[in-house]
């Protein structure tokens, strides 16, 4: 088996992204133009010594395009519309990096559906790398899909992601326990349809279902299933000094 060359991932995958969301008036349009020689020409060093017959992979992977780009023209207007910062669905495409981090899950999801090696992997790496999103290429996910701000966010290979959902900063969608014995079973949570996780909640375990239009707070840990239309918040203690306390109460060594 030959390993793609790296850099050379990269190139393609930017490319594909151009010749998807050209920046004019074809942007948004769900109809896409067969890609050119230059673009077919790095799928098909992608896919060599990967596949039996690269040039018959690169046109399958062609073939599933015009789908991929109607599901991420419907992330990229969900974000939008959840987004009181964006200004149009032109800045979300070109600029938010949650949307080039689903971008790159949706393309690595769909070579990984055609059982092609290695290069899914590849790909979710990264927009890891540029992103600080680690998504696996094996993971479900719906849509229309938001990932706003994103930095920090991990999905685990077998997570079931719904339709209508928000991530922000620094959530995890985890295993219980890093174990190679349960590689081939559910280890990911599951996330059903109009579901918000807010800043830095953690969810674990296969079995670990968040119901239907629940909303998981910022900072919780959660390791068991909660029932559709829940709200789920971390509860902390806040405590305030006051200035005209003598000086030595806190001491804070850095």
């Amino acid at each position: 088996m030959n390993i793609p060359n790296k850099k050379g991932v990269e190139i393609a995958i930017k490319k594909l992204f151009r010749h998807l969301f050209p920046f004019d008036d074809r942007l948004t349009l769900l109809e896409i133009e067969q890609p050119g020689k230059t673009v077919t020409d790095h799928l098909d060093l992608m896919f060599t010594g990967l596949t039996p017959e690269s040039d018959s992979y690169t046109q399958l992977f062609i073939n599933t395009l015009p789908s991929i780009k109607k599901t991420l023209l419907n992330d990229a207007g969900f974000i939008f519309e959840s987004d009181p910062a964006a200004k149009d669905i032109i800045e979300v495409v070109a600029i938010y990096p949650g949307f080039f981090a689903i971008y790159c899950h949706r393309i690595a999801h769909a070579l990984h559906l055609l059982s092609v090696p290695l290069l899914p992997r590849m790909i979710t790496e990264y927009a890891h790398k540029v992103t600080g999103i680690d998504i696996h290429p094996g993971a479900t996910i719906g849509s229309p899909f938001s990932i706003d701000h994103g930095t920090g966010i991990v999905i685990g290979e077998t997570a079931v992601i719904g339709n209508n959902v928000k991530l922000f900063q620094g959530v995890t969608l985890g295993a219980l326990s890093v174990d190679k014995s349960k590689a081939s079973t559910k280890r990911h949570p599951t996330i059903e349809d109009n579901v918000i996780l807010y800043a830095g909640s953690t969810i674990l375990g296969g079995s670990t279902v968040v119901g239907k239009n629940s909303i998981i707070g910022g900072n919780v840990w959660l390791t068991e299933s909660v029932a559709p239309f829940s709200i789920v918040y971390h509860k902390s203690q806040i405590v305030i000094r006051d200035q005209n306390l003598p000086p030595d109460v806190i001491n804070f060594s850095i």
